[in-house]
């Protein structure tokens, strides 16, 4: 479980950051984590668009003292906060960590503040998996539960359209 270290990224393939990159708007904002790995992302696939400082509140879920362990060694501890934390995602949290409930909240408030201080038509968010789940869970108005089975590759893009009053999602984790 990866969310707050800061954990080096690879970005060896530049022909796929090449395709990403001329895929996102050009004419867009955009703005990323404050992690190392989403800051180095955005650097990678920017081109013309206006740079936003980096976010910390978009960065991925705090997972405690679950950082940096496989789903099998916290088992292994855990097993039922674990269990339940998978199941039943809501208030239950990692020890010392943040809960689904805690965090999809940090991330729907600061991807509202992002999209009011946004100044053109569109906004690319460069960010982790929790953060793109937390996404689509509003966009499709579906429990968290659903929205963990929704894969999400590194390097993919996923599309939301946003009104004042829905969020319509026109295409996820595609690849290039």
């Amino acid at each position: 479980m990866v969310g707050w270290s800061d954990v080096d990224v690879d970005l060896s393939d530049h022909a796929q950051l090449a395709r990403l990159a001329a895929a996102v708007p050009q004419n867009a904002t955009l703005v990323s984590s404050d992690l190392g790995r989403a800051m180095k992302t955005a650097d990678a696939i920017q081109t013309q668009q206006t740079r936003l400082p980096h976010d910390a509140n978009l960065r991925e879920m705090n997972f405690g003292d679950w950082e940096l362990k496989t789903f099998q060694d916290v088992t292994a501890h855990d097993p039922d906060r674990i269990r339940a934390f998978y199941e039943t995602p809501g208030d239950i949290a990692p020890p010392n960590g943040e809960s689904w409930a805690a965090f999809s909240n940090r991330v729907h408030h600061a991807l509202d503040r992002q999209i009011a201080a946004t100044q053109t038509d569109a906004l690319v968010v460069v960010a982790h998996y929790g953060v793109v789940i937390a996404a689509l869970e509003h966009a499709l108005n579906i429990p968290a539960y659903t929205a963990f089975s929704y894969p999400v590759h590194n390097l993919s893009l996923t599309e939301i359209h946003i009104n004042a009053t829905q969020w319509t999602l026109v295409r996820t984790n595609i690849t290039f």
